[in-house]
């Protein structure tokens, strides 16, 4: 009986972290929705899955909640970002529908998900549950697999079978025919040539190997600064620091200081070489 009314009663301390960690959650969830860039929305829904973790790990779900944090937010969250990263999806991007009615389907989708939630919650309410003590009591890794494998296989199966047939989708959706044959390295040299551009490698920032910072431009052999040697991305915000007139003007001092060191180093052997004799 008391297994059963705990089941039911809700400490202070975990209604306090549902309320604010559950806050939070709708919060970055809306914002993988509503944020315009695509590396936000996915930062957004990694925080969503690390307190979904959370909720699972304060309800005595641990091995749900590694899974989370592992699988979820470890493996395929960080691949995602990974790709938007690679591929450089931006908000610049174009919105125009590829699929004709898209949207209206993602609607009606939604409010299918919807109505199986309100199920769900409605079901979990009017009905007695056991609790998270007798739910776990073979273990929690035990029950779940139990679940899986025996009252749950058939949807376990067809979410397997959606989740691949996704996959192939996407792989299919994203490819590219090619219509015309690869140039060679060969050819793409000859291009190069031709239409006059860069051909060796592009200069290493800095100045003189003086300096390795990225926003300092190099100076070429007349002293004057190459554009090639800095990103065009800091060229264009601006911020790329001018060291040349200290860079020619530190040169300058070397070379007096070299001069001066070799003058005396063609006097010094001389100098030397008395020495040994006086001392014949």
């Amino acid at each position: 009986m008391s297994a059963q009314l705990a089941a039911y009663s809700t400490s202070t301390g975990e209604a306090v972290q549902f309320w604010i960690l559950g806050t939070v959650a709708v919060i970055g969830a809306l914002c993988t929705v509503l944020m315009k860039r695509a590396v936000h929305s996915a930062l957004c829904l990694a925080g969503t899955m690390i307190i979904l973790a959370v909720f699972y790990l304060a309800n005595g779900a641990y091995f749900l909640g590694v899974v989370q944090i592992i699988v979820y937010t470890g493996a395929i969250m960080m691949l995602f970002l990974f790709v938007v990263m690679l591929v450089g999806v931006t908000a610049a991007d174009s919105l125009k529908e590829t699929i004709r009615g898209q949207r209206w389907l993602a609607l009606l989708c939604g409010l299918g998900f919807g109505v199986l939630l309100v199920g769900g919650i409605g079901n979990a309410s009017l009905n007695q549950f056991d609790g998270l003590a007798t739910a776990n009591a073979g273990g929690n890794v035990q029950g779940i697999a139990a679940l899986l494998f025996t009252r749950y296989v058939f949807a376990f199966e067809i979410t397997g079978a959606l989740l691949i047939t996704a996959a192939v989708g996407a792989m299919v959706l994203t490819h590219r025919e090619r219509v015309e044959r690869a140039r060679t390295q060969r050819e793409l040299a000859e291009q190069r040539v031709r239409e006059g551009k860069h051909l060796p490698p592009l200069p290493a920032p800095g100045v003189y190997a003086r300096h390795n910072a990225v926003d300092i431009a190099g100076l070429l052999p007349d002293g004057t600064p190459s554009e090639l040697t800095v990103n065009r991305t800091l060229r264009e915000r601006g911020q790329i620091r001018d060291v040349s007139t200290e860079a020619i003007s530190d040169l300058k001092a070397l070379e007096q200081r070299s001069a001066e060191r070799l003058e005396r180093d063609e006097i010094e052997p001389p100098h030397f070489q008395r020495t040994e004799e006086a001392s014949k």
